[in-house]
């Protein structure tokens, strides 16, 4: 059979639009705490705005470039842009009836009114919205007129803005365009003061300029004002061959992305027809590229209320991530590494030793040399901290600091040149490459010579999304890793590559055929009727590859559970080709993120874990890590988690055969959620060491009957 036909496959962006339905569906499940709703609502609209300044943004590049080439789907660029416009365009007006018939009565119910206009403002409240403006809002505003000697203003990217139509006064037949820019610098939502005990109302800053706007145009009548906002083509384009210095190119295209391509625009539904024509126009948007919002433009300012303080009662409890029971406080980190290596399990389990194990190395006068990769971090890393402590006590500290990872280019650049101050070796990722592989390297001097201590993991260096993120992670001194770990670097900072690999797989030049010759291994056992599995764990599936490894498998016998948290172009129940593959989306509390592969292989199980997903892009354009789990009680809890995720009946959504995703039907069985599971065993497992082992012991039993 040709496992790659077109019709075997789902389009990747297309997917994409249904993993944003079932993250909106989160916010519509009246199951989860209010407030924890409006969260999710506010991340479907985070979700398209990068969908469309990146995803959106290069069908329209290829278009203009008129490149015909179908995808895996069999859909040229212009069949998915008009497809995706249909979607997209359904996808928001089900965010805004759940923001407007759902969300805000709820609000309204529990003593949080969200006024929508600023017209239903009552006395005392206009009294203190213009007092307001004029002190708060009046000084930071810079209206923008458009006439002869002054052309329309350059609108940046993701900036919410109101665009008025005016006329001169005792002039009505002359009308002229002008805008002003909502600014980014102050609060979007305004607490109201209440005469009612227990109520609280808010407003948004745009009604209260609105309401105010007459007095930026003095010499004018308001005809009509309205918000907008626009987004525009981010995706940067770097010439890195030409690049004489990596930083300064992406520096430069940095600026770019404010003004690139205008590619969507939002405007209040029933604005004014003229007002919207001249926008259009100047903005050169389609009208397939406009949307009318029925509500706030934006709804990434829920964030904000959801951090107002007061509502504890509609939010889910507090999570404090638990120690990890083999490194109890105190302890000599290299020590616990040396008795055994380490699985950790995040956010359940802190990220708190990953940061000791670099911190105690940056003070350690053992410790000859630190090498790790970074590509995102938080905003006060501890880590860089760390590292540039390090470099001024003397270590050799090498650090490949990716400039490349989107959305975090500026904040890397920042921590390079701050990183290269202090004294540390920087390296700016490989020419045509991203570096996305999560790998430390500590070279120690001890009693018996050098030795090696490695962290690999599936999650970045950020202490702050490791609070929000599942992740995994692996300390270990095996020398097999460290030789490994000696050679990434070799190959990061210079042109070796190795003979061979002792442990690790890496991507692009060898992680991919190892995925499939793996996948290959199941299904010849399949076919000589041994035990054959694979169950697998990542973010996103759409190597056609991989798929067609995977229904060869499936087709031969092969058992195989996919979870896959975002974009998954396989298909399920397609006769004599995915028969034998389910696939689940767990979308969660906490944002699943870790890589974990299972493999029968006839009995004698291997686990894998890594920084790639079953992607072109992870297997063919990036410096990727797979590694794999060896000590058998560290793999019995790898498989743990898969079991956990695969008996999970509230967060999973099942990929059915008509290529969409349902909630489990629960009835008949016991409501079970992975993720509310690992938080209650983390507390437990950290009581202490004996008891956790006694657990572990318990649950290989289980484990090897699934």
């Amino acid at each position: 059979m040709n496992f790659k036909l077109p019709e075997y496959y789902m389009n990747r962006e297309l997917s994409w639009v249904l993993f944003n339905q079932r993250v909106l569906s989160e916010a519509r499940d009246k199951q989860i705490p209010l407030f924890e709703r409006l969260k999710f609502l506010s991340i479907t609209a985070s979700n398209l705005d990068e969908f469309f300044m990146i995803r959106v943004a290069s069908l329209k590049d290829m278009v203009n470039a008129k490149y015909t080439k179908p995808d895996i789907a069999g859909l040229t660029p212009i069949e998915q842009l008009e497809q995706l416009e249909k979607e997209t365009h359904k996808l928001v007006a089900l965010q805004y009836s759940t923001y407007n018939r759902s969300l805000l009565p709820a609000l309204e119910n529990n003593g949080l009114t969200i006024i929508t206009n600023h017209e239903n403002l009552n006395d005392s409240q206009k009294e203190f919205v213009d007092k307001y403006f004029e002190s708060e809002v009046y000084p930071v505003l810079t209206p923008m007129a458009v006439d002869s000697s002054r052309p329309f203003p350059l609108i940046r990217n993701k900036t919410l803005n109101i665009g008025a139509l005016l006329s001169k006064k005792n002039e009505p037949k002359t009308m002229v365009f002008a805008t002003v820019q909502v600014p980014g610098v102050l609060a979007r939502v305004v607490v109201l003061p209440s005469d009612e005990p227990g109520e609280r109302k808010v407003i948004l800053l745009e009604e209260i300029i609105e309401r105010n706007i007459h007095k930026l145009f003095l010499n004018y009548d308001i005809i009509c004002a309205h918000p907008f906002r626009i987004m525009r083509n981010a995706d940067l384009t770097i010439e890195e061959d030409e690049a004489e210095d990596l930083l300064k190119e992406i520096e430069k295209q940095l600026k770019k992305r404010q003004w690139g391509e205008a590619i969507r625009l939002e405007v209040e539904d029933g604005i004014d027809k003229k007002l919207l024509k001249i926008l259009k126009k100047e903005l050169s948007v389609t009208a397939d590229e406009i949307y009318e919002i029925n509500g706030p433009l934006d709804l990434t300012f829920l964030m904000k209320v959801y951090g107002m303080n007061g509502f504890d009662h509609l939010k889910n409890q507090p999570f404090t991530p638990q120690p990890v029971p083999e490194l109890p406080a105190d302890c000599d980190i290299f020590e616990q590494i040396r008795k055994g290596d380490i699985l950790l399990h995040h956010p359940y389990q802190s990220f708190q030793p990953v940061v000791e194990f670099i911190r105690e190395a940056a003070k350690d006068p053992d410790v000859l040399a630190i090498k790790q990769t970074l590509y995102r971090v938080s905003g006060n890393s501890p880590i860089i901290a760390a590292l540039a402590q390090a470099a001024e006590n003397g270590k050799q500290v090498s650090v490949l600091v990716e400039l490349k990872a989107r959305f975090d280019e500026e904040n890397n650049i920042g921590w390079a040149k701050m990183l290269e101050k202090a004294g540390c070796h920087v390296i700016y990722g490989l020419v045509g490459l991203k570096t996305h592989s999560k790998i430390t390297l500590v070279v120690r001097r001890e009693e018996d010579g050098i030795r090696r201590y490695v962290h690999l993991g599936t999650g970045n260096y950020n202490d702050a999304t490791a609070k929000l993120y599942t992740d995994t992670g692996l300390l270990t001194c095996k020398e097999s890793y460290g030789e490994d770990a000696t050679a990434v670097f070799n190959m990061l900072s210079g042109y070796s590559e190795p003979l061979s690999w002792n442990r690790l797989s890496l991507a692009p030049l060898w992680l991919k055929d190892k995925f499939l010759r793996l996948i290959e291994r199941e299904k010849e056992n399949a076919k000589n009727n041994k035990p054959s599995r694979i169950i697998a764990k990542m973010n996103s599936l759409c190597d056609r590859d991989v798929i067609a490894a995977l229904y060869e498998a499936s087709a031969a016998g092969t058992s195989i559970d996919l979870i896959v948290r975002g974009i998954c172009c396989l298909k399920v129940g397609i006769p004599g080709v995915s028969e034998n593959i389910r696939v689940r989306s767990i979308v969660g509390n906490f944002l699943e993120h870790a890589r974990i592969f299972y493999f029968e292989n006839g009995g004698n199980s291997e686990v894998y874990m890594g920084s790639a997903d079953w992607m072109p892009r992870n297997l063919e354009r990036r410096v990727e890590i797979l590694f794999p789990i060896e000590e058998e009680a560290l793999k019995q809890k790898a498989i743990h988690i898969l079991d956990c995720q695969l008996r999970d009946t509230v967060k999973s959504h099942i990929l059915n055969e008509n290529g969409v995703y349902e909630k489990v039907d629960r009835r008949g069985k016991e409501a079970f959620c992975a993720q509310d599971y690992f938080v209650k065993e983390a507390a437990k497992d950290q009581k202490t060491e004996k008891k956790g082992k006694e657990r572990v012991f318990k649950k290989e039993v289980r484990i090897d009957d699934i």
